[in-house]
């Protein structure tokens, strides 16, 4: 981050300090942050944009610290934040970012869907966050895999048991285990668990934590991993392995699928994550821009919210990174194969009839990490530690109840409202 020069303590102070100072419109996100990502931000996504732009990224945890002691303090660095949705509520619920009314206005004359818009509102009145891009998770699979699928599978349509079955084909005939999941320390195997996996068996993420369906899901889970590749407690990117050859199918979130399929998008097939008892379990993934309220540069804050959120930036997202425009336009026809087939599955994936939305952790503030810890625990002991799966669930059970409790969090969905903390029941 570039300092800004003293401007001395001579009398002039008084008066160079009424002249504005050109500095670099601060932008903390916590989206795009490994540094190819970064890279094609700082280089690409904002190229045009008139005044200097320092794009600064941030591990979730550290984000929500690093924001709450700016308010606290009153002394605030930063102009523009890019994070998730269930990341900038909480300081929507501090009343800590600036009403972006006049550019949602202006969204929604050019195509931003209002269901979209208003998901920016936060619950409240105004416009807290301005819909920046979009994704979920998806599977993919080289071509080569579709052979040792099971009798009468459609890989748009898969369950559970047909992955599993599938596993073991493929396991079967090339004598190594051909699945993989981003299980490693920066992998996004946790909303694996909260999207994915306990929607499908449970129809909930925290209510049904410990029930019956979460250890019978638990147990299909033991199942499914008996033919994973055991490698993967150390993917963090499904891309790597993919295009290594060490796995043959694998799920992750698609800006992490991105390189794999767009290398080679003739030899892939990408389509939605397996149904279980209670629905196809899948996690929209919004990403927001927002203005703190005390932000030194708004202006630039703003033209920078404009510029990123033009069709052109927009499409320019999806080619680049992998993440999917939340202004309603159509891909171009010449658009990175690789793109259009993660699109594709995305679309598929929203559309599915059995579809089950599991919706971004909301109101944990800065407790995100531990509800993640706590599934990704579960996970360690049962699946990697064989551990009874009662004694785990319900030791985690009350882990679990203690963090919403102490946040005070709501339900979300897919779990039924709650009047107050959401309980573990």
């Amino acid at each position: 981050m570039k300092h800004l020069a003293s401007l001395g303590i001579l009398a002039s102070t008084v008066l160079l300090a009424a002249t504005p100072v050109l500095a670099d419109t601060v932008f903390l996100s916590t989206q795009l942050r490994p540094i190819a990502e970064a890279t094609v931000v700082r280089e690409e996504l904002l190229k045009g944009v008139q005044n200097p732009v320092d794009y600064v990224v941030e591990e979730p945890p550290q984000f929500a610290v690093r924001m709450e002691a700016e308010r606290q303090a009153g002394t605030h660095t930063i102009s523009l934040v890019g994070a998730l949705h269930g990341e900038l509520s909480p300081l929507a619920d501090k009343d800590g970012l600036e009403p972006l009314d006049d550019v949602a206005k202006t969204l929604a004359s050019k195509g931003m869907p209002q269901p979209l818009l208003d998901l920016g509102k936060l619950g409240k009145s105004s416009q807290q966050y301005i819909p920046w891009m979009q994704a979920t998770y998806v599977m993919a699979a080289r071509k080569d895999a579709l052979q040792y699928l099971p009798q009468g599978a459609d890989v748009n349509k898969l369950t559970y048991d047909q992955l599993i079955e599938w596993g073991k084909k493929m396991q079967e005939a090339t004598g190594q285990p051909q699945i993989g999941f981003p299980a490693g320390p920066k992998g996004l195997m946790s909303r694996f668990f909260q999207g994915y996996f306990y929607p499908s068996f449970t129809g909930g993420v925290v209510r049904p934590f410990q029930s019956a369906d979460a250890a019978a899901g638990w147990e299909k889970l033991k199942e499914l991993w008996s033919v994973v590749n055991p490698n993967s407690t150390n993917y963090d990117f499904m891309q790597e392995p993919l295009l290594a050859g060490e796995v043959m199918v694998a799920w992750d979130h698609v800006a992490r699928l991105k390189e794999a399929i767009s290398s080679e998008p003739d030899q892939y097939v990408v389509f939605p994550a397996p149904a279980g008892p209670k629905g196809r379990g899948y996690m929209p993934v919004v990403a927001g821009l927002a203005v703190p309220k005390g932000a030194p540069d708004k202006a630039g804050a703003i033209a920078v919210i404009e510029h990123l959120t033009m069709l052109d930036t927009q499409l320019l997202t999806a080619q680049k990174v992998g993440f999917f425009p939340t202004l309603d336009a159509k891909l171009p026809s010449d658009i990175d194969p690789g793109v259009g087939l993660l699109a594709a599955a995305v679309n598929a994936t929203q559309t599915a009839p059995d579809a089950l939305i599991s919706l971004l952790p909301v109101g944990l503030g800065d407790k995100g990490g531990e509800f993640n810890k706590v599934y990704m625990d579960s996970f360690q002991r049962i699946i990697l530690q064989n551990e009874a799966v009662g004694d785990v669930l319900k030791a985690q059970g009350a882990t679990l109840a203690k963090l919403m409790a102490d946040t005070k969090a709501p339900c979300w969905a897919p779990d039924a409202k709650s009047d107050g903390a959401c309980p573990v029941e």
